[in-house]
């Protein structure tokens, strides 16, 4: 892997995502903005959790939400489209570029649009009166979960092979995952065998690490490693896919 094709592949989906960078901040806008006009406007400040407000509580998961659902949809739709009805995938298999550089490049890419989707939630919420601590350990838990869903993202367009699949593993995995793993509320009033369950998916671990960071906890870096071990295996997967592929 060379850094030169990594920045190349990079560079690409930079120059498309700054040609429409103003229309793409302002569509990020909008689920964020109902969000806490609804928790924070709405039940936000009157509903008391943790000792603190339910506002500051669901910001961290609003983040964490948000940074799996454009991180994902940014790799995983585009490229699944290229890959199976516009073809130009080919242009990236037949150019020299290794499978490497060209999901690094993809990754970082697909988690740069996250980052900047967060950023654009983050000055709406200081503008709803949030109060949310943010730090070295914040930025770092944020990029992570932010290049693990772009990874995984890229991995399910190189393994899925229609886009209604696409959209079913929408439905079966990331839905869910939006709404159990510590987004909205805690789980720890529900099974068992279920929490378990959660406890096991990254999204769960990137809200209980934004979470604690932001109340101004210590990192919990248990969790952290968790999201990078996540995205260390799904980078090597998407790399095999890629060699796959080309082979």
């Amino acid at each position: 892997m060379r850094l030169e094709d990594v920045y190349t592949v990079f560079w690409r989906d930079w120059v498309v995502l700054n040609r429409r960078l103003v229309k793409f901040v302002l569509s990020r806008m909008i689920s964020p903005v109902l969000y806490l006009v609804a928790f924070g406007w709405g039940i936000g400040r009157s509903l008391p959790v943790n000792g603190g407000n339910y506002l500051d509580f669901i910001l961290p998961g609003i983040m964490a939400l948000n940074a799996m659902n454009i991180s994902f949809s940014a790799v995983g739709s585009p490229l699944n489209m290229s890959r199976l009805y516009h073809k130009t995938l080919e242009e990236y298999l037949i150019a020299p570029v290794s499978p490497g550089s060209f999901v690094a490049g993809k990754v970082l890419a697909g988690a740069l649009r996250g980052l900047i989707s967060c950023a654009v939630i983050f000055v709406l919420a200081y503008v709803f009166g949030a109060n949310l601590a943010v730090n070295a350990g914040f930025i770092l838990t944020l990029a992570l979960t932010c290049l693990l869903f772009a990874a995984m993202g890229l991995v399910a367009a190189m393994l899925i092979n229609s886009h209604e699949d696409m959209a079913s593993f929408n439905t079966y995995v990331l839905l869910p995952m939006s709404f159990l793993c510590a987004t909205f509320f805690l789980p720890d009033r529900l099974p068992s065998v279920v929490r378990w369950f959660i406890d096991l998916l990254p999204l769960t671990h990137a809200t209980y690490a934004l979470r604690a960071i932001g109340a101004g906890l210590e990192t919990p870096w248990l969790s952290v490693g968790v999201l990078a071990v996540y995205t260390i295996a799904l980078l090597a997967v998407g790399a095999w896919t890629m060699i796959r592929v080309r082979d």
